[in-house]
């Protein structure tokens, strides 16, 4: 694994440990050196739909790290958000925003310390991609909300077509009601690279 934080180091990923040190290592600084710098949208794409399709709180933030998305929730009216992340160090960041109620660092691989059906909704961005969760990850997630409870998450598109999620979700078919996909840019306008032009789909659906 690439030492240095970027996202190609984190596209590279290939374990849970793996993931652990190199967000501890971008921690302080993945604002500023990533998200700011790369214009990174996605976040607030994913808070934005959640919203438009009547999602409310609580909410589960899955992949909280800095708090990113769960702070464009909060910016709309959502309140009442947790945040899980396999990274004490990024959520060490979250907790400076006063945006969750609470955090907890756990690795999705393993599931959620979640009574099933606690939250009402639950989102997630930039986690489902290239080095971290495939479709596995979608039950666990799906578990954590109560019947009718609205999920936004956001699959890089390309590890969407890779790794297998349509037929994931085909299989979730009797759980899930109202399944639709829409492809977002990750980054603004203004971003460049390698990955500038990158999108990522937006799989939203409610619990039966």
């Amino acid at each position: 694994m690439a030492k240095d934080p970027s996202l190609d180091a984190a596209y590279a990923l290939e374990t849970p440990e793996d993931s652990k040190q190199l967000y501890a290592a971008w921690a302080d600084s993945y604002d500023s050196d990533f998200a700011r710098n790369s214009d990174y949208i996605l976040p607030e794409a994913v808070a934005r739909h959640f919203v438009n399709i009547g999602g409310f709180g609580p909410v589960l933030d899955v992949g909280a790290g800095t708090g990113l998305c769960g702070g464009a929730l909060r910016a709309r009216g959502i309140e009442d958000i947790d945040g899980t992340d396999i990274s004490a160090d990024m959520l060490e960041v979250a907790k400076t925003k006063d945006i969750y109620r609470t955090t907890r660092v756990e690795n999705l691989f393993d599931g959620l310390a979640t009574p099933h059906g606690l939250y009402q909704g639950a989102v997630s961005s930039g986690t489902f991609t290239n080095g971290h969760v495939g479709p596995d990850g979608i039950k666990p997630v799906l578990a954590a909300v109560r019947p009718g409870g609205r999920i936004v998450i956001s699959v890089n598109a390309k590890h969407y077509a890779a790794l297998g999620f349509e037929g994931e979700l085909t299989q979730l078919e009797t759980d899930i009601d109202d399944l639709t996909t829409t492809e977002v840019a990750i980054y603004g306008p203004s971003a460049t690279g390698d990955h500038a032009k990158d999108t990522a789909l937006l799989v939203a659906f409610r619990r039966a």
